[in-house]
């Protein structure tokens, strides 16, 4: 998970990053549009660990023990997070 303040830097670069590229233009307050950066953050970062907790339970349940690390591990998670960021409408 990212910290607060890293969250908090994420969204100045980004609105800095926009205005440079004349992709946006305010007209209102600033701390405002940051505000709703960080909330959109937030909410993507609790999707994710959602879905997380989906694929490992997914994997746990499986009839035949898989390490937690190995290839197939690794496989098994990316294909399960895949198939739930499907579910959720890809983000």
């Amino acid at each position: 998970m990212l910290s607060d303040d890293k969250i908090n830097h994420i969204s100045h670069v980004l609105l800095e990053g926009l205005k440079e590229k004349g992709l946006i233009v305010l007209e209102e307050d600033e701390s405002a549009v940051r505000r709703e950066i960080k909330r959109t953050i937030y909410g993507y970062l609790k999707i994710n660990d959602e879905i997380d907790g989906v694929v490992k339970r997914k994997i746990n349940s499986l009839s035949r023990s898989v390490v937690e690390g190995s290839a197939e591990w690794d496989i098994l998670y990316k294909k399960y997070f895949e198939e739930e960021e499907n579910k959720k409408g890809k983000l």
